[in-house]
């Protein structure tokens, strides 16, 4: 048996928060060690608004419990919200609504990383001894992840990695128990370079002195070399650094067909590079579209070519046309934002699985069933590459452009790349 290396830190409270209601053929909870007063209005409006499902005939086989792990709460609260709202459609997706697989009930339990890396273990602990989950699922960020990478391979039990992108969960860091539906920093690396690089191109780079930053241009100068163009600056300003104007005019003297800029962070550079007129200058700024909330800060950059993981509306295949409707009938006409397609692929990779395996649910079984699986996503097909267990995928080459209606620069498809183009390098060493 495992050794229990944290405790549960308080008692299990049920939510409902953006999940639907527990039914006798299915259970979605979401647990936080408190709940505040916000947290109790939203359930409550939640549980009055949502019907549980009625109870379907055949449900006396063995349930499947699934753990997901979540910024629900906290700064990255908005990615947890919409991992777990898709993750939750993909089930209804998959089962058509009843949260049963071939006679097997789906119970998901939503546990609150609060983007605490031992908050993430102590639950992620929780899942695993008290709940005895069959998957777990998550995280929102790449440092709970990574903590919570040893206990998936210690209780011998599969993670789907969604969304966290750091590339030592697929890399250094991986174990054989780990399989990522999201995509990582080299794939975003890859995609960036594949919408601009050529032969002969010219390009500057910006990003904050960071492991984050040095990392995500190391990645893409690799890239982007191999295609052909080369790097003529790399420009690092400090990661909390609010005044760009040392790093933009060096950028303006290396005259480059293009500046990609990798940034993260609320000292965002993208005033500055237009006040400082580097696009007026015959310089193109790329960079990777964020969600909807980030690119209200990016009208500037209307006419910006660069890379998105997804918008609603690049992918063309019916599930996601199926996602887009159904996000707007449960969330007030809200589309599905960045991080939603990413929650539903995660739950369709999982039943794929466990239909392929036949439904036996042994680990060894499992992982021998998704190495190399292929499975059908709102971003089409997606591929486990059997040595690293990360998801091959589409991205999409885009301009953003500006559009009646719309308060922020719209991503319109240049190119689908297909998972191909954008496979990034193995770097886990198998």
């Amino acid at each position: 048996m495992p050794t229990k290396k944290w405790g549960y830190g308080g008692s299990l409270a049920l939510l409902t928060t953006m999940l639907l209601l527990s039914s006798a053929c299915t259970s979605t909870t979401t647990s936080n060690s408190s709940t505040s007063p916000t947290a109790a209005a939203t359930a409550a409006t939640t549980a009055a608004a949502t019907k549980a499902p009625a109870e379907s005939a055949g449900t006396n086989k063995t349930p499947i419990k699934i753990g997901v792990l979540a910024s629900m709460t906290g700064a990255l609260e908005s990615y947890g919200k919409q991992t777990t709202r898709g993750f939750e459609m993909g089930i209804d997706y998959v089962t058509k609504g009843t949260k049963v697989l071939d006679g097997h009930p789906i119970q998901i339990i939503v546990e609150d990383t609060e983007t605490k890396p031992d908050v993430a273990v102590q639950k992620a602990t929780k899942l695993l001894e008290k709940d005895k989950v069959d998957f777990l699922v998550g995280s929102s960020s790449s440092g709970d992840t990574l903590a919570v990478l040893p206990l998936a391979q210690e209780y011998k039990k599969v993670m789907v990695v969604e969304p966290a992108v750091a590339d030592s969960i697929t890399g250094a860091s991986w174990n054989k128990y780990i399989f990522r539906t999201g995509r990582n920093s080299s794939q975003d690396a890859v995609a960036g370079a594949a919408a601009i690089a050529k032969q002969g191109v010219k390009i500057a780079t910006l990003a904050p002195d960071s492991a984050f930053g040095r990392d995500g241009i190391s990645a893409f100068k690799e890239a982007a070399v191999k295609l052909g163009a080369s790097v003529v600056t790399e420009q690092y300003p400090g990661a909390t650094a609010t005044d760009f104007t040392p790093n933009i005019q060096k950028i303006l003297e290396a005259k480059p067909d293009y500046l990609f800029v990798v940034w993260a962070g609320a000292n965002s550079p993208w005033k500055q590079l237009q006040d400082m007129k580097v696009q007026a200058s015959g310089i193109k700024i790329s960079t990777g579209a964020p969600d909807i909330v980030a690119l209200k800060t990016m009208n500037d950059l209307v006419g910006m070519e660069g890379f998105s993981v997804y918008y609603n509306t690049l992918p063309n295949n019916d599930i996601n046309k199926w996602l887009v409707d159904e996000n707007k009938k449960r969330f007030n006409n809200e589309v599905p934002d960045l991080f939603t397609p990413g929650g539903m692929s995660a739950a369709l990779a999982i039943a794929e699985a466990v239909k392929k395996a036949g439904f036996d649910m042994n680990t060894d079984t499992i992982i021998k069933a998704m190495e190399g699986m292929s499975f059908e996503t709102p971003k089409g097909t997606m591929k486990f590459r059997a040595e690293d267990h990360q998801a091959l995928q589409s991205m999409y080459a885009i301009k953003l452009v500006k559009k009646d209606g719309f308060d922020y620069p719209v991503p319109e498809l240049m190119r689908e790349m297909k998972m191909d183009e954008t496979a990034p390098p193995i770097r886990n060493k198998k």
